[in-house]
């Protein structure tokens, strides 16, 4: 039908977390919700993968971005722009980016915050 019904699952280290709404019948989604979870200072990755939601079959992976460690010491003062989708299952096209606002902000009660803000996604 040339749209998706898109939905995010965020993942810290490979564990599911974080799973949104499911916006119907666009590529160009918008959720508008907040999540504030805490990050074990261990941690190494932050995923977003964005999925489509399927009735009649196994739900498809359209892409993911990844948010690593090493990212955050390379950007100390945060990062905004956007990030291409990068391929789950190497047999499929992968189409799509996020455009992403990563701040690391000052401690509160001796720790340190990690916002991540989607922008859009496209």
């Amino acid at each position: 039908t040339g749209s998706s019904d898109p939905y995010c699952i965020v993942k810290i280290d490979d564990e599911a977390i974080i799973r949104t709404a499911t916006v119907w019948k666009t590529l160009s989604p918008f959720w508008g919700e907040e999540y504030e979870v805490h990050l074990q200072p261990t941690f190494h990755s932050v995923s977003i993968y964005v999925m489509d939601e399927d009735a009649l079959s196994r739900d498809d992976v359209i892409g993911k971005v990844c948010i690593t460690r090493d990212m955050l010491v390379e950007h100390p003062k945060g990062y905004s722009g956007w990030m291409s989708l990068s391929e789950v299952d190497p047999d499929e096209e992968v189409q799509g980016e996020i455009h992403l606002r990563v701040e690391v902000q000052g401690n509160q009660g001796g720790r340190r915050l990690l916002c991540c803000t989607v922008l859009e996604a496209r």
